[in-house]
């Protein structure tokens, strides 16, 4: 691994774990985190959830699974770049979507919206924290501590987005949000890298889906610049092609652009530790213009891919299925086998939460199935 610049996070340095444990022989404890999170159940379950189009619908749409690693691979190119650990920023990279729930964000809002409006005290729900609760609690591989017990910049990068709320009640890793400091820079590239996995991807699944089509996508900057280059550079490729060479040079020019606008706010704040990076004002960054290119492809795919007919008359079926098996485990608490005090309304409704978010796709389908069929 290259030389690691002043502002990057050094495994020997590390804010330590939540139990103390003898350090690695062989790995860095960073290593030692990736590894843990690829063994994990949570990470294997990811093969079986959705991103965009439900994991039954075709055999090459992406997975979670297979959007974390694309963050990942995305991710370590960018700390090579910067001087930044690229095992940490794999390791947040691959965590990041563990609690994701079946079916998507419509899964993910549905099961919110069950918590917030059944059981209010229970606080909702969140991915990210879901994610951190399942590194720190649900796992069960160890005989000496639930969760996995990460370092804490690991568990720092995969907490993205928390609520205040939710923040006072975390300790350390959720004092940067009470405080309004930055997470390391590993962890904020993780988070643009997850963005620039997520739109370019998205982009290459909504077109091989036909929902979107490229004289649609000519419409955005961002695509028809390189589409023109593209073409020019290969004109007898079949649009297949095409596509995949323009979604390449796509994200190498986001990629190119995220470096060396980070590489100026770096120079001009000039942090010379991790603790003086985490009190300046984020660090990764897109160029304006690209910034400007990148959110209004954002916008083409929420309007005409996420919110196709399509996909809503899915994604209203799969918010169904997550309303419907949260209202049942609510009412019938002997169904689910975790063991919680049922007198205690929040326990109960984050055991249902925690059951619920840890299903694919399939299983909620089955589980729906079998549930409804049975008359329950």
């Amino acid at each position: 691994m290259p030389a690691l610049a002043a502002y990057a996070c050094d495994p020997d340095a590390s804010l330590g774990r939540r139990y103390p444990e003898p350090a690695p022989v062989s790995r860095n404890a960073f290593q030692r985190d990736r590894d843990r999170i690829i063994h994990c159940s949570a990470f294997r379950l990811l093969e079986y959830k959705t991103q965009v189009f439900l994991n039954h619908e075709g055999d090459l749409f992406r997975t979670r699974l297979t959007h974390s690693i694309e963050v990942a691979q995305i991710a370590r190119t960018l700390a090579r770049n910067l001087g930044v650990h690229e095992d940490l920023i794999e390791a947040i990279a691959l965590a990041h979507d563990l609690g994701h729930t079946p079916f998507g964000h419509a899964g993910q809002d549905e099961l919110n919206a069950c918590m917030r409006e059944l059981v209010p005290e229970a606080g909702g729900f969140e991915h990210n924290l879901q994610s951190l609760r399942v590194v720190d609690e649900l796992e069960e591989r160890y005989a000496s501590f639930n969760g996995l017990n990460l370092c804490f910049e690991t568990r720092e990068g995969i907490l993205k987005h928390c609520s205040l709320r939710h923040a006072r009640l975390l300790g350390d890793v959720g004092e940067r949000f009470v405080n309004r400091t930055q997470a390391s820079l590993e962890a904020q590239l993780a988070n643009l890298a997850d963005e620039i996995a997520y739109n370019n991807h998205d982009i290459d699944d909504g077109l091989r889906s036909g929902l979107i089509t490229v004289d649609q996508l000519q419409q955005l900057e961002i695509f028809a610049v390189h589409f023109a280059q593209v073409r020019r550079r290969y004109p007898r490729a079949e649009q297949k092609r095409l596509v995949a060479e323009v979604i390449r040079a796509m994200i190498n020019t986001l990629v190119l652009d995220l470096t060396e606008q980070t590489r100026e706010r770096l120079r001009t704040h000039a942090p010379d530790s991790v603790d003086a990076l985490r009190a300046c004002p984020p660090m990764a960054a897109f160029s304006e213009p690209i910034r400007a290119q990148a959110d209004a492809l954002k916008k083409f795919l929420l309007d005409n891919l996420y919110r196709h007919y399509q996909v809503l008359r899915m994604m209203s079926k799969a918010r169904r299925i997550v309303r419907d098996l949260f209202t049942e485990f609510l009412e019938n608490p002997h169904l689910l086998a975790s063991e919680y005090r049922r007198d205690d309304p929040t326990q109960q409704a984050r055991a249902i939460a925690d059951y619920i978010a840890g299903m694919t796709d399939r299983y909620a389908i089955r589980e729906h199935e079998a549930l409804f069929r049975m008359g329950v």
